[in-house]
């Protein structure tokens, strides 16, 4: 670790000039519990295509010398995939006036520095700029309370989120799919909603 990070901002398609270096880092980051994320290139490509299409796409990332230690993205939900609309939209929500985050992904050598916060605020302030979006929500994946490689020490990120002044919904669900870490193929997995008003 260097004493000077430095950190970066990109919209829409340039998104796209940051792509090796963000696919390696959530290879990285998600391959360990919850997600056991089995990452691959071209699951990488398909999956950041969404945010590269869309105008008002946001990624932050944190750099360590030329090396990506952290970053986050985030998207207006009515651009984003039909099984992360789904929930909303059947809850009938106006999809519209929805900012949807994306990851907020940091190798450990780097947690507790503060950048965590500093991701929601960036993303947050992203989403009011526009000023017509009116509530922001994420998602994270339910593996249960018996997961046969959860540590014994494992902590979920929740009491950060309430922090942030975000709410668990569990009414709102979606289903997602990736391959676990020694599966060839995806399987399906339940993620939750968390919603935060941007008015906060």
């Amino acid at each position: 670790m260097t004493d000077q990070l430095t950190f970066i901002s990109k919209t829409g398609t340039a998104i796209e000039t940051v792509f090796d270096d963000l696919a390696a880092l959530r290879i990285a980051v998600f391959r360990d519990y919850p997600y056991l994320y089995e990452g691959s290139v071209e699951y990488e490509r398909a999956y950041l295509q969404t945010y590269f299409r869309a105008a008002r796409s946001f990624l932050f990332a944190v750099y360590d010398g030329s090396d990506m230690v952290g970053a986050t993205t985030c998207i207006p939900l009515e651009d984003e995939t039909a099984e992360v609309r789904k929930p909303f939209e059947d809850a009938g929500f106006e999809v519209s006036s929805v900012f949807y985050f994306g990851e907020s992904i940091l190798l450990p050598a780097y947690r507790g520095m503060g950048i965590g916060h500093r991701f929601f605020d960036e993303r947050e302030a992203h989403a009011r700029s526009f000023g017509n979006y009116t509530l922001s929500c994420f998602c994270s994946v339910d593996r249960g309370d018996n997961h046969p490689v959860k540590q014994a020490n494992y902590r979920p990120n929740d009491a950060f989120w309430v922090k942030r002044g975000y709410r668990k919904e569990p009414s709102l669900q979606s289903t997602m799919e990736w391959p676990d870490v020694g599966e060839a193929v995806s399987s399906p997995k339940t993620m939750i909603f968390w919603t935060k008003s941007l008015s906060q």
